[in-house]
């Protein structure tokens, strides 16, 4: 019985000592607890527009998982979405963006310390059965297509989304691809401002009402929203890296923050993600990080029409926390995408 009652206090004591060392990590690097069995919190993620949807579904997996866990997320272009914490100074545990060197030019080292390139993506001209001309439009003919003076076409606005300036670029790479000096001009002479939205997934309902026949979006998103779409070939969409010497071709001046002129190259189309360092809950982050990178999370995005990078891709290795290293390899060159 004495012996019995010393394994009991034993256990206990044991028991206490693994429960001691439970309290959430508040740094940079947050390292996540094997004895921790309930995460409790919100997570704040501030993410690209064409995120919207498999965030949607990402958060709801995890949550089945972790019910103790909220989530507040907020949609916008990339380069809002950046901003908002290197120059609003606002909170948040993730950003995730549609271009991975968002992250580089606008919070590392400053506010970030990594980035990690985890998702690819391409350009289509997305139309639904109303739009005027549906059944003769083909990557070979729709830049005559949409110029016609009764079409109405639009795309995100390029300083503030990543797929605004990837339309200029594709516009830039058309002209040269298709052999036609001038497309490049007439292209952007026939899509007036009032054509133009702050993020792609704003042209959406436009689309569906028939207000604009054709917009430039992501596949991802066409095919989110149930939405035909043009496959452009690879030399133009932005798709693949075995292109991108062709890619660098294009090229947008953009402006940036306080009014500086940013230069914009063409390169494959790679989405970035970082915990930035006001994170209020970093812990959480980097277990729904975990969770996004891993096979689960990975089949989410592609059920959505992404192309999740497998194994994830970071030029800051030795900065990531250490439970993600497993997950992430180190880039070979600046440039990431796939081939397909």
């Amino acid at each position: 019985m004495k012996a019995k009652r010393l394994r009991v206090i034993a256990a206990l004591a044991l028991l206490s000592s693994l429960l001691s060392g439970c309290a959430p990590v508040q740094s940079r690097k947050p390292v996540a607890d094997p004895a921790l069995n309930r995460l409790q919190g919100t997570i704040i993620i501030f993410h690209a527009g064409s995120l919207i949807v498999p965030l949607e579904q990402l958060t709801r997996a995890f949550k089945t998982r972790h019910p103790g866990v909220a989530f507040e997320t907020e949609a916008a272009g990339s380069l809002v979405s950046a901003r908002k914490v290197s120059e609003l100074g606002r909170q948040a545990d993730l950003v995730l963006v549609a271009d991975y060197t968002v992250i580089d030019n606008l919070l590392i080292p400053t506010f970030a310390d990594w980035n990690i390139q985890f998702a690819s993506n391409e350009m289509v001209i997305a139309f639904t059965d109303r739009s005027r001309y549906a059944d003769e439009i083909t990557a070979q003919n729709w830049y005559e297509i949409i110029t016609r003076s009764d079409v109405v076409y639009g795309h995100s606005d390029p300083n503030a989304d990543p797929c605004g300036y990837r339309t200029l670029l594709v516009w830039q790479l058309a002209e040269e691809y298709y052999r036609l000096p001038g497309l490049y001009s007439r292209l952007r002479e026939h899509c007036p401002p009032e054509n133009i939205r702050p993020k792609e997934t704003d042209l959406i309902p436009l689309l569906q009402s028939g207000d604009m026949d054709y917009a430039f979006e992501y596949r991802s998103v066409a095919v989110q929203h149930g939405l035909k779409f043009v496959e452009l070939p690879d030399e133009i969409n932005l798709s693949r890296a075995g292109d991108a010497d062709f890619y660098r071709r294009a090229s947008v001046e953009l402006t940036g923050p306080e009014g500086v002129t940013i230069t914009q190259e063409g390169a494959p189309i790679v989405y970035g993600l970082t915990i930035p360092e006001n994170a209020p809950r970093p812990e959480l982050a980097f277990e729904f990080l975990k969770f996004l990178l891993g096979p689960e999370g990975q089949e989410i995005m592609k059920a959505t029409g992404h192309s999740p990078l497998v194994p994830a891709v970071s030029e800051q290795v030795d900065a990531l926390p250490a439970g993600l290293r497993d997950l992430v390899v180190a880039a070979t060159d600046g440039r990431q995408g796939t081939d397909r």
